[in-house]
């Protein structure tokens, strides 16, 4: 029988927290031993699950942890996991600075999984998107990302990730070419700009889009989130992969091997 890991969730009172309590009640590799809250769990749980606001009790209580939840409490869980090293997937966009500096900094004391998406199909598509814009270079980048109207963040996390590869691809940062906005008499398109837009309204999951466009001619590379099940299932996936891993800074493709 394969070795048990007892997993602790922060984020659990979120949509994908939700998803992840429901597997991982079931799992038998990654079996739920804690979760973290900031306010109210709305649900039952065994008793033998932990239910802390603690993030140093939650760490205590697990072996690995999967974190989809909000900057703050990211931070709050690298901090503590600096005196308590335990190996970490997380989910959270919308960091700062010095929140992905701390990531990094815990990253050398046990293995950090971070992935601002977590299917294996945005997982490719950032290799794609490095790899076509590298090729065609005359080719104008616009990305284009729709999600429901609750999320917090613009542009999201894996927008923001995918234009990173576009801009890789030829040898641009990103932050000096992103455009996210354009309004009035703004001039015509400069040639390094890569567009990264957000739309936001209803339930959507989420749909990435990555245009290159050419006088003649565009390609667009797509995905589409039908289900959050997707991030949910793609994390316990990497949580098993990471909790066997030395201390290092890890991506969705390395637990993929792609």
């Amino acid at each position: 029988m394969a070795q048990t890991h007892r997993v602790g969730i922060v984020g659990s009172t979120g949509r994908v927290g939700n998803l992840l309590i429901d597997s991982l009640l079931h799992d038998e590799v990654l079996p739920l031993s804690a979760v973290h809250v900031f306010d109210e769990l709305k649900r039952d749980l065994p008793s033998d699950v932990l239910v802390t606001n603690s993030m140093k009790a939650l760490l205590e209580n697990c072996d690995i942890v999967i974190d989809f939840s909000a900057p703050v409490a990211t931070q709050a869980l690298c901090e503590a996991a600096l005196e308590n090293p335990t190996p970490l997937v997380i989910a959270t966009t919308g960091f700062t600075e010095h929140q992905n500096n701390l990531m990094t900094e815990a990253s050398t004391k046990m293995p950090i999984l971070y992935a601002s998406n977590m299917s294996a199909g945005i997982a490719l598509l950032k290799q794609l998107v490095e790899k076509v814009s590298a090729t065609l270079k005359d080719f104008d980048i616009e990305i284009v990302e729709q999600h429901h109207k609750h999320k917090v963040d613009a542009p999201s996390g894996t927008a923001l990730t995918l234009g990173e590869f576009a801009a890789k691809g030829r040898g641009l940062d990103l932050d000096a070419v992103r455009v996210s906005g354009r309004d009035g008499q703004i001039g015509a398109r400069t040639k390094d700009e890569i567009a990264v837009m957000a739309l936001r309204g209803g339930d959507i999951v989420g749909r990435h889009t990555v245009g290159f466009y050419n006088d003649g001619e565009f390609l667009e590379l797509n995905h589409t989130a039908t289900s959050r099940e997707t991030f949910s299932k793609g994390a316990i996936r990497a949580a098993k992969w990471l909790v066997n891993q030395e201390s290092g800074y890890y991506s969705i493709n390395d637990c993929l091997g792609i």
